[in-house]
């Protein structure tokens, strides 16, 4: 078991003083405007970045395709994420940059709603990866999705943070 950082909670609010789990009540909080962004990566062969800069992948636009399967995603948190409330989402963009190595992916969600947006944001990235490598498995049997964090929040009880 680590040892807690400063900034980390000790209290476990998913956690009743039995051990099980369960989905924190919200309804007293305020609604407020709330955003999270997340990025990761995707790291691919020399032939699969070519294959992405020339329009040259066989299932066809995979970054679009990404793109979407992110934002789809973005909806669908709460089915996937056991304890994650349904909020409303009231802006999604995921972008992808194609690197010399692979496909960074970034993902930002707004919502003005009582709990925060985080999950959502990291599920973004997640799928958007997924979708990804299903898209260029033909040409990269290899592909690996590596470094999704969430990069920055704002809003809600416990303010903004920023990675730096």
């Amino acid at each position: 078991m680590s040892t807690p950082r400063s900034h980390d909670r000790v209290d476990l609010t998913h956690v009743r003083a039995d051990g099980s789990a369960h989905m924190v009540d919200v309804s007293a909080k305020d609604v407020t405007a709330r955003q999270a962004s997340a990025a990761g990566r995707v790291l691919l062969s020399a032939t699969a970045i070519a294959a992405l800069r020339g329009g040259d992948v066989p299932k066809g636009d995979a970054l679009a395709v990404a793109r979407i399967a992110g934002i789809q995603a973005v909806k669908r948190t709460p089915e996937l994420i056991p304890l994650a409330h349904p909020i409303a989402v009231h802006g999604v963009e995921v972008d992808l940059a194609v690197a010399d190595d692979g496909v960074d992916i970034t993902a930002t969600v707004r919502t003005a709603d009582r709990t925060g947006i985080e999950m959502e944001a990291l599920t973004a990235v997640a799928v958007a990866a997924l979708a990804l490598i299903d898209m260029v498995k033909a040409v990269d049997k290899h592909a690996r999705i590596t470094d999704v964090r969430v990069t920055a929040k704002s809003g809600g009880r416990s303010g903004d943070w920023s990675e730096s």
